[in-house]
Order: C-alpha cells, then sequence, then structure tokens
C-alpha cells in the first residue's frame, strides 16, 4: 500500500501517512450504492467548510454593505460565493487525486525554507480567524446572558473539549454538529428576513452587479471587504483533507466519482453560506438603510436596534443566538485545520488536545486584553484588523492550490481540464488585485498614492 502511493510523479519528496489519521477514510463509501446513498455518504465535509464562510468576520463586512448601501452589495456576496465553489472544487480534486492536502502538497512540492516560511503565514492566518470567531462568540455570550467579555473569551475555549470528545467517537459526529449549527444560523435569519419584509422585487436587483459599486469609493472598499472577508485560506487546508475521511475505492473510477460526489457536497454546502451571508445584508438593508441608519457595522449595534426598529422583541435574541452558533461552529472547524496545517508542514504529530490548546491560546490571549483594556469598541476593532491578516494570506494558500491542480506530474488524469485552469486563475487575480487593495487602504498607501498623482 504504502509503496503503491509513495512515487514522487512530480513531488519533491515521497508521500508520507495521512494527517488526521484518527478519521483517514474510516467513513465507508458501498461500491454498489446509488446515487442518492453515495451522495448522502459523500456529504459532510462540504459542510464543515461552508462554515468559514459564515463566520463573526463576515457579519460586520455584510452589516456595513447592507445598512450603507441597501441590497446593491449582493452581488459582491453572490459573487464570492462563486469564486468559493470553484476554489474548494480544486481542493476535493487536490485531496482525492494526489492523496495530499493542501498543507502536505506545499511540504512535498516546496523547499524546507519555503515551506516553513508558508507554515508560519499559515499559523498567523489560523490564530487571526480563531481570533474572529472567539470575539464573535464573547460577544453573543455578552448580549444574551450579560457575560462580560473577558469570562466570555475564556468559555469559548471549552470547544476544544468538545472537538475531542466528538472526533473520538467518530467523524460523522463532528459533521453532524456543524449541520445542525449550520440549520440553527439559516433558521434564524428565516425569521429575521420575514420580520424585516424586505422588498422582494429590490433583493432580487441587488443580485445583479452595478457599475457603481466601482465608481462609488465607499461601496468599493466594503465589496472588496466583503471579499476579503468571504474566501477564507484555513478551509482550502481544511476541504482537501477532509475530503480523505471517505474510504471510496482508490482506482481511477473510484477517484473519479469522489471528485464529483465531493463537488456536488460542498457547492451545495456553500449555498447555505450563500443564503446566510445574503440574508445578514438583507435584513440590515430592509430594516437600518431603509430607516435611515445608513453607519451600522457594529454587531452591538445591530443587536441593539434590530428589536425596536421591526418591533419584534425576540429579533435581537434570534440575531444573537445565530452570533453564538455561528462563532462556535467556526472554532470547532479552525481547530481541526489547525491540526492539519501544523502536521502538513512540518510532518510532525502533536496530540490533538495539545495542537487545539496551543491555537486557541494564541487566539484567547490578544482577545482577552483587548477585552480587559479597550471594551467592546476595541473587539470591533480586533475583528477587522484579523480580517486584514486574512487577506494577507490568501494569496499565499491560492496561488499554490491552483498551481498543483494545473500540473499534470501531479494530478495526473485529474488535471483541471484547461477551463477550469483559466476560470481558476482569473478567480486568483481577482482575489490578489482586491486583497491587495484591502491591505493598501488599511496601511494608508492607497490614500497617498491619490495624493501623489
Amino acid at each position: 500500500m504504502h509503496n503503491q502511493i509513495s512515487t514522487r510523479k512530480g513531488w519533491r519528496v515521497d508521500l508520507t501517512s495521512p494527517r488526521l489519521p484518527e478519521s483517514h477514510r474510516t467513513i465507508l463509501i458501498a461500491p454498489g450504492a446509488g446515487f442518492w446513498r453515495k451522495l448522502l455518504a459523500f456529504s459532510g465535509p462540504g459542510y464543515l467548510v461552508a462554515v468559514g464562510y459564515m463566520d463573526p468576520g463576515n457579519w460586520a463586512t455584510d452589516l456595513a454593505g447592507g445598512s450603507g448601501f441597501g441590497y446593491t452589495l449582493l452581488s459582491i456576496i453572490l459573487l464570492s460565493n462563486l469564486m468559493a465553489i470553484l476554489l474548494q472544487a480544486l481542493c476535493a480534486r487536490l485531496g482525492i487525486a494526489t492523496q495530499r492536502d493542501l498543507a502536505q502538497a506545499c511540504h512535498d512540492h516546496y523547499s524546507q525554507p519555503v515551506s516553513f516560511a508558508l507554515w508560519i503565514i499559515c499559523e498567523l492566518a489560523i490564530c487571526a480567524c480563531d481570533l474572529a470567531e472567539v470575539i464573535g462568540s464573547a460577544i453573543a455570550l455578552n448580549l444574551l446572558f450579560k457575560i462580560p467579555l473577558v469570562i466570555g473569551v475564556c468559555i469559548t475555549a471549552l470547544d476544544v473539549l468538545a472537538v475531542l470528545y466528538l472526533q473520538n467517537k467518530g467523524f460523522r459526529y463532528i459533521e453532524a454538529l456543524v449541520v445542525v449549527l449550520i440549520l440553527t444560523i439559516g433558521g434564524c435569519f428565516l425569521f429575521e428576513i420575514i420580520f424585516s419584509k424586505p422588498e422582494l422585487q429590490a433583493v432580487l436587483g441587488g443580485f445583479l452587479p452595478h457599475a457603481e459599486i466601482v465608481s462609488n469609493r465607499d461601496m468599493l472598499y466594503i465589496a472588496i471587504g466583503i471579499l476579503g472577508a468571504t474566501v477564507m485560506p484555513h478551509n482550502l487546508y481544511l476541504h482537501s483533507s477532509v475530503v480523505q475521511t471517505r474510504n471510496y475505492e482508490q482506482s481511477s473510477a473510484g477517484k473519479s466519482e469522489a471528485i464529483k460526489f465531493a463537488t456536488i457536497d460542498s457547492s451545495v454546502a456553500l449555498m447555505f453560506a450563500l443564503f446566510i451571508n445574503a440574508a445578514i445584508l438583507i435584513v440590515a438593508a430592509a430594516t437600518f438603510h431603509k430607516h435611515g441608519q445608513h453607519g451600522v457595522a457594529e454587531i452591538q449595534d445591530a443587536f441593539k436596534l434590530l428589536s425596536p426598529m421591526l418591533g419584534v422583541p425576540i429579533a435581537s435574541a434570534l440575531f444573537a443566538f445565530a452570533l453564538l452558533a455561528s462563532g462556535q461552529n467556526s472554532t470547532l472547524t479552525g481547530t481541526l485545520a489547525g491540526q492539519i496545517v501544523m502536521e502538513g508542514f512540518l510532518n510532525i504529530r502533536l496530540r490533538p488536545w495539545l495542537r487545539r490548546l496551543i491555537t486557541r491560546l494564541i487566539a484567547i490571549v490578544p482577545a482577552v486584553f483587548t477585552a480587559v483594556f479597550f471594551g467592546t469598541s476595541g473587539t470591533a476593532k480586533l475583528l477587522l484588523l484579523s480580517q486584514v491578516i486574512l487577506s494577507l494570506q490568501l494569496s499565499f494558500a491560492v496561488i499554490p492550490l491552483v498551481l498543483f491542480t494545473s500540473d499534470r506530474r501531479k494530478m495526473g488524469e485529474f488535471v483541471s481540464p484547461r477551463w477550469l485552469q483559466m476560470l481558476a486563475w482569473i478567480t486568483t487575480a481577482v482575489i490578489v488585485l482586491l486583497n491587495g487593495k484591502y491591505l493598501s487602504d488599511w496601511i494608508g498607501l492607497s490614500a497617498w498614492i491619490g495624493r501623489a498623482f
């Protein structure tokens, strides 16, 4: 078995043991099963990935977009979701065809110094992502139960125990919990949409691109923020690993079928992320923008205003409950991604509880510090900073992914077809340029260039 899969085929080093070995190929795919049974068996990894597309980091940009510009930026949410579907399909293709996740692929392709540098950048991104989730959960606990932010931040660390317990029970239990939390978030926002009574025609019109998005500088900035907050670097590493939890036939036909079903799974799951992100923006547009409140960008402000403006006492509580589910869901998948990245890049294996504890401590320390010294306004700024760090790292994950899946020596017969390669490189260029713009605005470079020229 090992001799069979350790041929290099375009890689610098041989393939070593799989990551997440406790879950690797543990979910059996019955060879003679029909389409729907196979689809159900393959369903799950896509929902773990979809979580990253609706985490608390996305909420601030969606709220700002809806309250500031009505339904106009729905087209940007749709565009970023289509980009996400394409990139996650490439992740599934890489994981199934090469039996490597993206972190392993980087380790096996690049020299040790380059691989180490990529690992450091990726760990920063995971810590930034973890930071957004910890803060989001702490804000939700504060809004719902008046728990101080500092204590709320510490409570969120307990999810480590939940992940360990569920992973020992079986990977399907983690997937089931994630799906339940996604449905909870979706259910909460379905009620919010009903309460806010948006105009259907205006909503549908928002999904069509508007030239104003490019010409209006403020609108463009939030549009870039939405794109930057949507595609999460750690999702690319996570997906390329968790598709390998399925025990499908290791033949050409088996892998081809696995790629097909994994792509359907992630595409359907990401439609839930599209609904939730669009719902946040629609509720903000129908509630805040409609009544002249154009500056609602912070989660706490939205919570305070929702119930009074809609005249529905439960509206604010549902909003905070959805935020809590979103934060906890994201920490579950973030800790898994951390384990995959450390093991893949460094080819070392820590005990899962130790790995998760390290990641969580790195996120909790700055969150506690900010909560103690700067309060709620500081946590909002930290949430924005975490998104900037993520936008910095994204190119370092997307470019290797597209390079590897376009390389016939590495992918063999499963190399991306020419049309998919073109779409992938266009998507990569858009992401790199927009994240570069987002970053240059944040550090003041755009303003300096504007004054100079």
